[in-house]
């Protein structure tokens, strides 16, 4: 986070409320290459803006970013954070985050992508515009129309600089392909945040959080079968695992195992209902 001396020019109100956000993404587990790299921008943000306060030669703030990463590696997470984070600093008017993907900006008919995309620039405005698996715009060559949404994108970052931020995000190999295949977009998106996958110990801590979010515990032995559930999960092919979701659907569905478990008992005690056991994965083999 940056230093006191970083928040030079910001009221307390906004110095608190970055505060907060700052822990909100300091408590995400892992990530700390990502946490670097946002904590790199807010720094530069801040400095530029002082430096402005006191009328010294500034860049222009290009902070249109791509994160690449697999599936549920925290990308719309840290987004919406991050966009926050550029309200309460000043870059942003308003904060908030507009999550999209081909189907919200391309149409079937000519001539009316440019407009879908123009509509969602304006929701945009004053907040980030978050495009999902982006490189699907551009998989359909020269004659597809996701062609002309990222034409209306790229006028719009030039005609409206500063409105809005951009964040562009999808599978490392295909966003690698997808800006080769696109020159003009590397200048564009001077930032790379790269999402790396959980560790077996991540996951097993951001299961543990979500169950103790529901107010859930997991006696030992069901610490251990969550463990090799995990390392179960891994198994499977790298390019379909989706790291915490994954997770989260473990976690949901042996919650829904445990429910199925205790509905058929006459009492219940307040123990009961929030001990999860090891024969609440039963099942979870396939």
């Amino acid at each position: 986070m940056p230093s006191a001396t970083g928040f030079q020019g910001l009221e307390a109100q906004q110095r608190e409320r970055l505060r907060r956000l700052q822990e909100e993404l300091d408590s995400l587990v892992g990530l700390q290459s990502v946490k670097k790299v946002i904590g790199e921008i807010q720094a530069y943000a801040l400095i530029q803006k002082y430096r402005e306060t006191l009328q010294l030669t500034c860049e222009p703030m290009m902070l249109h970013t791509i994160f690449t990463g697999n599936p549920g590696t925290g990308k719309t997470t840290v987004a919406r954070l991050f966009s926050k984070m550029l309200r309460e600093i000043g870059i942003l008017e308003k904060g908030h985050t507009v999550e999209v993907e081909r189907a919200d900006l391309v149409a079937q008919y000519i001539g009316q992508t440019a407009q879908k995309t123009r509509d969602v620039i304006k929701q945009a405005q004053g907040g980030l515009l978050f495009i999902d698996e982006a490189y699907s715009l551009a998989r359909g060559g020269e004659r597809d129309f996701g062609k002309e949404a990222i034409d209306t994108l790229v006028k719009a970052m030039e005609d409206q600089r500063g409105s809005f931020v951009v964040v562009l995000a999808g599978y490392p190999k295909p966003m690698a392909h997808f800006l080769e295949t696109n020159p003009g977009l590397h200048s564009r998106f001077p930032i790379t945040v790269d999402f790396p996958d959980y560790t077996d110990i991540e996951l097993y801590k951001i299961a543990l959080g979500m169950l103790e979010k529901r107010e859930y515990a997991l006696t030992a032995k069901a610490e251990q079968e969550l463990i090799r559930q995990i390392r179960r999960l891994r198994q499977g092919d790298p390019a379909t695992f989706g790291n915490a979701r994954a997770v989260r659907n473990l976690v949901e569905q042996v919650i829904r195992r445990q429910a199925v478990r205790l509905v058929r008992k006459q009492e219940l005690t307040k123990g009961e209902l929030t001990v999860i056991s090891q024969v609440d994965f039963r099942g979870n083999d396939g």
